[in-house]
């Protein structure tokens, strides 16, 4: 699957302030100078409520699933007893270089090799999503593929373990959530393991948090420039951030909602990542001083969240 987005351009005229690159890492807030000449053309897509596409600006569930479960070493295995009763018991797991996830159990399976292996991420205090994967549960084929997967557990634990207590769950297909009471997407197989996880996944809530911490001016006025929204925004926060766009939870006396907004365009690590963010808070903080117009579309849908313990204003705290 190849996943096409949409991008703003900003042609900015030479200045002093920004003859060079900037280097640093940190989220910053630019003011540029009003007096000085400055031409840009934007787009920001507006998003639909469809599974993820490349309309929508976010990854794809299969690649939501491979991040979750890198992210992710702690889970529920059901599995059916001698018995025939259905068993959940928590687990922890690693997982292999196209995301089976290996087990380390102390005791036999079932004849019955049905499972299913239930995962949560909790974002930031303000959403989990989840995905459950449904499989075969067994014992690895050969010796090659043992050291390989004691290989894998040991990166993951920084311990050893007996090569006999070893599982891996064959995935059949993956049901993947956005978070708690809400309608899953199934994801086949293939899709599944043919997918990459996301490439900010490991630095993702640390940058989230930095930016609710340091940056709350630049996320209302993100609110304020990039969403049409017809009403007073009273609270808002970063959910997460991918390397197609950020959420944000937004809080009003109207209700809780959601909104997808999307880099201008794909980023692929930390320094990507920051320097969208401060060239989005440029560019926002530049139009809500009428220094240059809003020339681009804006983020329409709002997603109500109901019905959800993270849904309370303050929600993380």
């Amino acid at each position: 699957m190849q996943l096409q987005t949409q991008s703003f351009a900003l042609n900015l005229l030479p200045s002093p302030n920004f003859a060079k690159p900037i280097e640093r890492r940190e989220f910053i807030s630019l003011k540029r100078d009003p007096s000085r000449p400055i031409s840009l053309r934007c787009s920001v897509s507006t998003t639909l409520d469809t599974p993820a596409t490349a309309s929508t600006h976010k990854p794809f569930p299969a690649e939501v699933s491979r991040s979750i479960m890198e992210l992710s070493s702690v889970g529920t295995l059901s599995t059916l007893t001698h018995d025939g009763w259905p068993l959940g018991v928590g687990v922890r797991f690693a997982v292999d270089k196209d995301g089976t996830p290996v087990l380390c159990l102390n005791r036999s399976v079932s004849p019955d090799k049905r499972s299913a292996l239930h995962v949560q991420l909790e974002q930031c205090g303000l959403r989990t999503p989840q995905c459950t994967i449904q499989g075969s549960i067994g014992r690895p084929g050969d010796d090659t593929v043992l050291k390989r997967l004691s290989a894998t557990w040991r990166e993951k634990f920084g311990e050893e373990v007996k090569e006999d207590s070893l599982y891996v769950v064959a995935v059949d297909r993956v049901l993947q959530m956005e978070d708690f009471m809400e309608d899953g997407i199934w994801v086949a197989s293939s899709d599944y393991k043919n997918a990459s996880p996301d490439p900010l996944r490991d630095i993702a809530e640390d940058i989230v948090n930095q930016i609710n911490a340091n940056n709350m001016e630049d996320i209302f006025r993100f609110c304020n420039v990039y969403v049409d929204l017809d009403f007073v925004v009273s609270e808002t926060k970063m959910i997460w951030m991918d390397r197609l766009g950020f959420d944000l939870r937004v809080w009003s006396p109207r209700g809780v909602y959601d909104v997808r907004i999307p880099f201008p365009m794909e980023v692929t690590d930390e320094k990507g990542a920051k320097s969208s963010f401060n060239g989005m808070s440029q560019l926002a903080w530049e139009v809500e001083k009428s220094y240059c117009p809003a020339d681009f579309n804006k983020v329409k849908l709002l997603k109500q969240v109901v019905g959800s313990s993270h849904s309370h204003k303050g929600g993380g705290q």
